[in-house]
């Protein structure tokens, strides 16, 4: 009988079947050992998580500190005699698609008056060659986002160009451009 068991256990510890009944027992094994130290506390066994709970959020409308206003934003503003956002986005629009034959301090040129000074710095040195568009169709849509604060849609031949513009002193600005190719 004992050889017949040893017969059994060697062809059980051969196949691949057989190393991994063992490995599973001595898996649970070992869990089941490590929950009998863990002094009742559900957490010894599970794996430690470093990041903090998400915050409560709130979406009542009664609350005082919601940042979401039922009115819209203000429109754009402008000083007497200074471009709307319109003239200015669409100033900068072309000047930006202006960019067949002309070098990289010509176009960083047109570009410039149009731009906050942090936006023209950012595109200094730009190769235009690399901007993706040609020519602007149409008149920029401007979306207000705040006071002071505009974004403008401008359609162009490959794509749309958002530029965000601002107005520190009522005189707008870009200040920022995205692109999303169509």
């Amino acid at each position: 009988m004992a050889r017949f068991v040893e017969l059994g256990l060697n062809r059980i510890f051969r196949s691949r079947w057989g190393v991994a009944l063992v490995i599973a027992a001595l898996v649970l094994l070992v869990v089941g050992i490590g929950r009998l130290f863990s002094d009742g506390d559900d957490r010894a066994g599970a794996v430690i998580s470093t990041v903090s709970p998400a915050p409560v959020l709130s979406a009542n409308p009664d609350d005082d500190d919601s940042v979401i206003s039922p009115e819209p934003p203000p429109s754009p503003t402008t000083s007497p005699g200074t471009a709307e956002p319109e003239a200015v986005a669409y100033a900068f629009a072309s000047a930006w698609a202006n960019h067949r034959n002309v070098s990289a301090g010509a176009w960083h040129d047109a570009i410039a008056p149009n731009a906050t000074k942090d936006l023209a710095d950012e595109l200094a040195g730009v190769d235009p060659a690399a901007v993706p568009a040609d020519r602007v169709l149409g008149r920029p849509a401007i979306v207000p986002v705040g006071d002071g604060l505009v974004d403008a849609v401008v359609t162009t031949n490959a794509g749309k160009l958002t530029l965000r513009l601002v107005a520190p002193d009522k005189h707008w600005l870009v200040d920022g451009i995205d692109w999303d190719a169509s």
